[in-house]
């Protein structure tokens, strides 16, 4: 992976990832030009399959002001996924029959410099495993810390 544009924190915190696969994204000229100023929330963003191809959607990508007004994009647009037929239907599979849900969790550019997207197949944590993470990340930190001060 190259260059991180955007990361959904939330989802790492949200979900259980089970697998990850890379897609790519179609995209205009103005929403390159908004990834690349860094304009991207993956925040509230999911992922659908309509008609046996897979979208993203309620993904944030701004807009310049440098952008002439007919070029221009919907923000929060829904925006198709490249990938293969095997990968859609793995996941579309784990979705209907075992309930699980695609995330997106970061967006970048990939050494080619092109716009690339990792989504997962995700699986929703109850909130005693949400706690379970709080109390591992505090321990971490506090170790961290007394290892800090230590030296």
């Amino acid at each position: 992976m190259g260059e991180t544009i955007a990361k959904n924190k939330k989802a790492y915190f949200d979900y259980f990832l089970e697998e990850k696969f890379e897609a790519g994204l179609v995209l205009s000229g103005s929403e390159v030009k908004g990834i690349r100023a860094n304009r991207v929330n993956l925040k509230d963003s999911f992922i659908r399959f309509v008609k046996g191809e897979a979208y993203l959607f309620n993904a944030h990508i701004g807009r310049l002001e440098t952008t002439h007004h007919y070029y221009t994009h919907e923000e929060r647009g829904n925006r198709k996924l490249l990938l293969h037929k095997k990968e859609i239907e793995k996941m579309r599979k784990a979705v209907e029959r075992d309930g699980y849900t695609i995330v997106p969790l970061q967006l970048y550019f990939n050494a080619r410099n092109i716009v690339k997207i990792q989504i997962a197949i995700a699986k929703g944590k109850q909130l005693h495993d949400k706690r379970e993470d709080l109390k591992q990340k505090d321990m971490k930190r506090d170790v961290q810390r007394a290892i800090k001060e230590y030296k």
